[in-house]
């Protein structure tokens, strides 16, 4: 099994943990950076920012279980599992502590591993983060109502994807671009093709999500963090509120937030060299 850098160019490497195969990128040299990806997510979310980061550092970027390449057999997808899936990749890796980068449900799992695993965290980047507050937009809240993994399967049907695709390009032909937030949840949504995709996503869901909102709160620990914290959001965020940002910000001692003004929900697609200069800025800093 690799203890080093396994990776060639940007080709994931797949391994066995405790039974389940995960896949992940492995780039580069130096002090580690982990991305996290969000729900419907891989590791391609950041792929813009690997060869950015790989001159100077160690870029690891898993899809999660359940997500892209990765196992998506029944079993435990709740925050807690993610953040010991990731420790356990860490353990595999022979690495100790990272920079810890996590968007959306992955900023969920990110905070879950710096409560849980302290001592593997240096420094915390939240993008758009999960486990904040309860409010949620209608399209996260959806798949956590009553019987949606009864409609999932005709929603996903192939000639629905496909119909989508279809007014998608007529849309970018008209010179009206839907937009990173609907682009990359489409993105995803393409993959829940088969009935064993369809179920980890329903199962992740539902592990952190009810018709109401998120079931999972950070809040009454955001003061005990004591690593450097970078919040991240965008100002026009329409599935999780931009104040959800501003709020942990005021609660994290030391922290800093950046807020995108003109970015949704992904402000590390919307405005690329922004954050890769944010980031750098913050991963480099004293």
């Amino acid at each position: 099994m690799p203890s080093g850098p396994a990776a060639t160019g940007h080709e994931p490497v797949r391994v066995s943990l405790h039974g389940r195969e995960i896949s992940y990128l492995d780039v580069g040299q130096g002090p580690v950076v982990v991305f996290v990806h969000g729900l419907l997510g891989s590791h391609r979310n950041w792929l813009h920012l690997v060869d950015d980061l790989a001159a100077t550092r160690r870029v690891i970027a898993p899809d999660l279980f359940g997500h892209g390449a990765s196992s998506k057999q029944r079993g435990d997808y709740s925050l807690g599992a993610h953040a010991a899936a990731l420790r356990d990749l860490l353990d595999h890796l022979r690495i100790g502590s990272v920079t810890l980068v996590g968007h959306s449900l992955g900023g969920g799992i990110s905070l879950q591993l710096a409560y849980l695993f302290p001592e593997r965290v240096d420094r915390l980047v939240l993008v758009s983060s999960g486990g904040l507050g309860r409010e949620l937009g209608l399209l996260l809240r959806a798949p956590a109502l009553p019987g949606a993994e009864l409609v999932m399967p005709l929603v996903a049907s192939t000639w629905v994807r496909r119909g989508g695709q279809s007014i998608g390009r007529g849309l970018v032909r008209l010179g009206r671009d839907p937009g990173h937030d609907v682009n990359e949840a489409w993105r995803g949504f393409l993959q829940l093709g088969d009935a064993e995709s369809r179920q980890a996503f329903i199962t992740t869901v539902r592990s952190v999500i009810d018709p109401g909102g998120q079931m999972v709160s950070a809040d009454d620990r955001l003061s005990r963090i004591t690593v450097p914290v970078l919040v991240v959001w965008g100002g026009r965020d329409r599935l999780i509120p931009m104040w959800h940002g501003a709020r942990a910000a005021q609660r994290i001692p030391g922290s800093r937030l950046e807020v995108f003004e003109n970015a949704g929900h992904f402000p590390h697609l919307d405005d690329p060299e922004r954050f890769a200069r944010v980031l750098r800025e913050f991963i480099e800093a004293g």
